[in-house]
């Protein structure tokens, strides 16, 4: 990602601020995310809220609901971080299934589904799912036959967010001509994050243990990662203090604010905010587009969509009114 250096001359001021990976256990709390690896058996609701009863938390999220038999990468997301839910909830997944076949299919044919329903698809909700059965389209991006073997075969999927694989195996069998079953679910992916960067549902609990009873809260931090993260994949402006200080306290975002800018920076684009310490502060819509701005020495440039840093990080900058 190509970078334009707006200011070269403001230098890191360390009174403020920190770099988010030495963050506390508490900040984590505060404002950072799990990526757990659910286990078959419970909802995605019912390991949040477990989680979030460990940890002793008013409230904690899940990003992307996996059914009670799936498995595999599910993000959840403490404090100021789930403002980041939906963000989380649109991007792309890949899955491992298992299909069962009423009938041994004949390879050809069956791949010849599978081509079919690569790309854009309609794809309508289970009547046993928590949305509105309507009908909808999808993309899938990748429909791959890993093996096959009588009656059943493993298949890998990459599809766009809010994609039903159940929908996907019943319309395979109707394109068959015999009933096809879901047996296994597995999310390898979620995002740009997958199921190395999880851990199961005992390694939390014994995480917490430590933190809690031995007042050891380094594994605990390993597993909570700063809300940061979540952002990588976004495009983002790097802004000074001041600025991070005046986004906090609701004023919009000035020119004279910026450090660095992406390149490809257009009008109306909603980008992550960062401190020149890597620590996000939000998320502004710019009002102008990257070659705007470098012809530009003030005004008012962006408005925050969604502030994620606390008020006191960094002090107000500007004078007090007596």
């Amino acid at each position: 990602m190509t970078r334009i250096v707006i200011d070269k001359t403001t230098k890191i001021d360390s009174a403020h601020g920190f770099n988010p990976e030495t963050c506390s256990i508490e900040q984590r709390l505060a404002s950072g995310f799990i990526l757990l690896d659910k286990a078959a058996g419970p909802t995605s609701h019912q390991v949040a809220a477990w989680v979030r009863d460990m940890l002793g938390l008013e409230r904690l999220g899940h990003g992307g609901t996996l059914d009670p038999f799936a498995t595999g990468v599910l993000p959840l997301m403490t404090g100021k971080a789930m403002k980041l839910t939906k963000g989380i909830l649109k991007s792309d997944k890949t899955y491992i299934n298992v299909l069962k076949f009423a009938e041994e299919p004949d390879l050809e044919k069956l791949n010849d589904v599978i081509r079919k329903l690569t790309g854009r698809i309609y794809n309508v909700p289970p009547e046993i799912s928590a949305v509105k059965v309507q009908v909808r389209t999808r993309k899938i991006y990748s429909f791959e036959l890993i093996e096959l073997k009588g009656k059943q075969a493993i298949v890998k999927i990459h599809c766009e967010a809010g994609t039903y694989i159940r929908t996907i195996a019943r319309d395979m069998g109707l394109m068959l001509g015999f009933k096809v079953d879901l047996k296994e679910l597995r999310r390898e992916n979620s995002g740009r994050f997958n199921l190395e960067n999880c851990v199961t549902l005992q390694q939390v609990a014994d995480a917490i243990w430590l933190w809690k009873e031995c007042g050891d809260s380094a594994a605990l931090c390993r597993i909570i990662h700063p809300t940061e993260k979540l952002l990588m994949d976004m495009p983002y402006i790097v802004v000074k203090d001041s600025a991070a200080s005046a986004l906090c306290h609701g004023a919009p975002l000035l020119r004279p604010g910026l450090l660095s800018i992406d390149a490809k920076l257009s009008k109306g684009q909603e980008v992550a905010v960062f401190t020149s310490k890597n620590e996000v502060v939000g998320v502004v819509k710019m009002n102008y587009s990257a070659d705007e701005l470098t012809n530009m020495e003030s005004g008012e440039i962006g408005k925050p969509a969604m502030i994620l840093m606390e008020h006191e990080r960094y002090p107000p900058q500007w004078p007090k009114q007596e």
